[in-house]
């Protein structure tokens, strides 16, 4: 299908607005123009005369000035420097995010190929059921209808797939587990036995949902392996990233708040809960269980200990480890930032020695109370 001008300004509900620099006479909004085909998006330094893009920062408009796009979306108060026709809006990022759905390929089709057929009942997105030859089934799974599943997948006994999952190749799905409607689980992605994901969640290639936490009483012998009796529950319109692992509670559900989006490659420990709507970036690693509150944002590769609890709207900065509770919203950081490798050896060295510093000046503190004391005493 041919996606115009007039199409992106429809998905958006949003006018196309005439360049106010671009010195063309007429009407750049005339039909001709709205209906210029449009190949997809790009940056702004980037983009050619059949791709929209956007312009969310102060920082890149000397390349809105030169861009070659078809049209741009940006703020209200950058349109008199576009030289292209615009999509004024308050947010252009949330816009942009919402133009890529109209770009983006049909997941069915790219991970399951002629292997599905669209069904000839309503609604222009239901896919008859589909399973390869290749999967198996345990005889008391229930699947949904629309349910696709792919190559040598694995559904385990007791598990509940709903309408329109897709769940592809490689994948294995534990005994009782239960997976919710228009589920897309990627190529060879594990989730354990007794595993909750909820409605349109989004499991990614090598994900491992509802491994065993790390839990082990010392004995004096060794280590006593503490079986995990929970399981994982996560919520609906959930995102997580490829290679991230989310271990199942020792006694209660380790707990993923509905809209939760966790980047690659982070750990999740034995009975964290996290609030909704939390977003957290790669390679973060949460000991367990601490509780995340809601809206939280958490930079890459932070470390948060155990036990802990970390209230709503909280942002943390990459690379922050965090060893107490955190209770008042806000922005939150630890740590040193980069610099040249002679004068952080120096600061090192300096650190080290803090310690005698303080030790000193304690000292000298002291010795100008004493001092001041027999003055005033003469």
């Amino acid at each position: 299908m041919t996606v115009t001008l007039s199409d992106v300004a429809d998905h958006l509900g949003i006018t196309l607005t005439p360049a106010s620099v671009s010195g063309a006479e007429g009407d750049d909004t005339a039909p001709a123009l709205l209906s210029s085909p449009v190949t997809g998006l790009a940056t702004l330094a980037r983009a050619g005369s059949q791709q929209v893009a956007f312009l969310a920062s102060d920082q890149y408009l000397a390349q809105l000035r030169a861009t070659g796009a078809i049209a741009v979306i940006l703020k209200p108060q950058h349109a008199e420097d576009s030289p292209v026709p615009c999509f004024i809006t308050p947010d252009p990022y949330s816009a942009y995010a919402k133009l890529t759905h109209l770009f983006s390929h049909d997941k069915t089709e790219l991970l399951f190929g002629d292997q599905t057929a669209k069904a000839s009942g309503e609604g222009a997105d239901a896919f008859i059921q589909n399973i390869h030859p290749s999967a198996h089934i345990a005889s008391d799974a229930r699947l949904g209808q629309g349910v696709c599943i792919g190559p040598n997948v694995v559904i385990g006994s007791g598990v509940q797939i709903g309408d329109g999952a897709r769940i592809a190749a490689g994948t294995s799905v534990g005994s009782r587990s239960r997976i919710g409607r228009n589920v897309l689980i990627y190529p060879q992605a594990s989730i354990y036995h007794d595993v909750i994901i909820g409605d349109r969640s989004i499991i990614h290639s090598h994900c491992t949902v509802g491994s065993d936490g790390f839990g082990f009483a010392p004995h004096r012998d060794g280590f006593i392996k503490i079986e995990q009796l929970g399981g994982v529950r996560i919520g609906s319109d959930v995102e997580i990233g490829a290679g991230t692992t989310i271990d199942r509670g020792a006694l209660d559900d380790t707990v993923i708040g509905d809209g939760v989006k966790l980047d690659n490659q982070i750990q999740i420990a034995h009975n964290v809960e996290i609030g909704d709507h939390t977003v957290l970036a790669a390679c973060v690693g949460i000991a367990g269980s601490t509780r995340v509150g809601k809206h939280c944002m958490i930079g890459g590769g932070v470390g948060i200990a155990g036990h802990l609890t970390i209230c709503d709207q909280v942002n943390i900065t990459g690379m922050t480890l965090v060893t107490k509770d955190i209770s008042s919203p806000g922005v939150y950081s630890s740590g040193t930032a980069v610099e040249p490798n002679s004068n952080w050896r120096r600061n090192v060295a300096r650190f080290r020695q803090l310690d005698g510093y303080i030790r000193t000046l304690i000292n000298l503190e002291k010795e100008v109370r004493d001092l001041r004391e027999r003055i005033e005493q003469r």
